[in-house]
């Protein structure tokens, strides 16, 4: 939705400002082709009429809410003065707009306008449905100004570009049939062809706006994820690197740089350019969350740490973080708080986004809690990764020593075989361990 708000602005925000009288009737400046079907004649002009637009055209908002709250009341069906009304509303970020809005519709139905700017009102609420209907309503209005209507056309694709993607579309078509081609729509063919998973024609799009507005960061940032997808990490470092020679600020493409490093395992290089934006942006917690991550990747564990422990204060409940913070901890040798940050974590698995992940943090658990010398959350821990994950010579020796430490020799002496039987000299401290283990317990028989 933040996208069809960024790229659909509210009426308001765009002609409200302008707003003018023609022949006597209030009505906000729209583009050529837009008429006041509530036009009176001149003799019957308000007064009122030409303070308020005297006032929106000042863009002074609180002074035409007054004027226009009286000239609705005076004309409860002029559906002209209710628009304006609800534009005004909206621009003052009150509530009453989405109703105000509704009342123009029921007064004029086939006024465009008030359908466009509730329907685009709707779309950044999150309202998908009625949104929808609004600028479907708006779209189809036969006599309705062809760039407005295009622009309901483009909300509709927007709407429709995750769910719906054919639909869309079809949608961005009509739109072109009644304005020019903006850069807004090609951006929106690449992101559709992607989503129809054509990534050559989605490359095509992008590549054909940067041709034409080669500073397009939208453009770049969209290439090189498709790149990237591709597997065609040079091809994206050499955009990236072009790019960020113009726009060095950049948050995105240095984010996806950074990104890219980091996938290719050159923490140095990513390092820095995390740092920096890091640093630019402080309050934004996928920027902390990357850097954290790289933080730990290079064994800077207590960098990263310090990190997770500020982010888990906003998001105390995120599984992931909690385990991605236990399992720097581990590296600190705090296994005490790393433990119990794992069982927060895992007391809910269905909130991990995937099996992997829980299969992470239950492996994270087991190590903690062996560490820790605490051998029945281990074999807990154990058991829950065993539902997700296959068995692994580390899965196979930390059950082994809590059994051990339970005092539970059968099973101990058969895991700890097991345990021999995969390992294969790449664990030689277990192994060594595990043999004089055996040794041991054989001699408790």
């Amino acid at each position: 939705m933040n996208r069809i708000a960024s790229r659909h602005r509210t009426l308001p925000t765009l002609i409200l400002s302008a707003a003018l009288f023609v022949t006597g009737t209030l009505h906000a400046q729209l583009p050529a082709g837009t008429t006041d079907t509530t036009a009176q004649p001149q003799t019957q002009q308000d007064p009122l009429r030409a303070q308020a637009s005297e006032a929106l055209a000042k863009q002074d908002y609180p002074t035409a809410l007054k004027l226009l709250t009286t000239l609705a009341e005076k004309n409860p069906h002029d559906a002209q003065i209710l628009y304006n009304l609800a534009s005004t509303q909206e621009a003052l970020d009150q509530p009453a707009a989405e109703s105000t809005y509704r009342q123009a519709i029921a007064a004029n139905p086939n006024l465009l306008e008030p359908h466009l700017a509730l329907g685009l009102l709707l779309a950044r609420s999150g309202k998908s449905s009625p949104a929808r209907t609004e600028l479907a309503a708006a779209s189809i209005i036969p006599d309705g100004d062809p760039a407005l209507r295009a622009r309901a056309y483009r909300a509709l694709a927007r709407l429709d570009q995750q769910s719906n993607p054919s639909g869309a579309s079809e949608e961005l078509l009509a739109a072109l049939k009644l304005s020019p081609e903006t850069p807004d729509d090609i951006l929106l063919s690449g992101e559709l062809a992607e989503a129809a998973n054509d990534p050559a024609a989605a490359e095509s799009a992008y590549r054909r706006l940067l041709a034409t507005d080669p500073q397009n960061s939208q453009a770049t940032a969209a290439l090189v994820h498709l790149l990237i997808q591709q597997k065609k990490p040079d091809q994206a470092e050499i955009i990236l690197t072009a790019a960020l020679a113009k726009n060095p600020d950049d948050p995105t493409l240095n984010s996806q740089l950074a990104s890219l490093y980091q996938s290719q395992n050159k923490p140095d290089q990513a390092l820095p350019i995390l740092e920096k934006l890091h640093a630019a942006h402080p309050e934004d917690p996928n920027l902390a969350r990357l850097l954290a991550r790289l933080y730990s990747r290079s064994g800077q564990y207590d960098k990263a740490d310090a990190l997770y422990a500020t982010l888990s204060t906003a998001s105390p409940n995120d599984p992931t973080l909690l385990d991605d913070r236990a399992d720097a901890l581990i590296h600190l040798r705090n296994f005490a708080e790393a433990e119990a940050l794992l069982k927060r974590a895992l007391a809910d698995p269905k909130a991990f986004p995937t099996s992997d992940d829980l299969g992470a943090a239950a492996s994270h658990l087991a190590f903690a809690a062996s560490a820790n010398n605490d051998p029945t959350t281990t074999l807990q821990a154990l058991e829950i990764r065993g539902r997700v994950l296959p068995q692994s010579p580390s899965s196979l020796f930390l059950a082994a020593t809590a059994h051990d430490k339970l005092h539970q020799a059968k099973q101990a002496t058969d895991l700890y075989k097991q345990f021999l039987s995969v390992a294969n000299g790449q664990f030689p401290d277990e192994e060594w361990e595990a043999r004089h283990r055996l040794i041991a317990l054989e001699h408790t028989k």
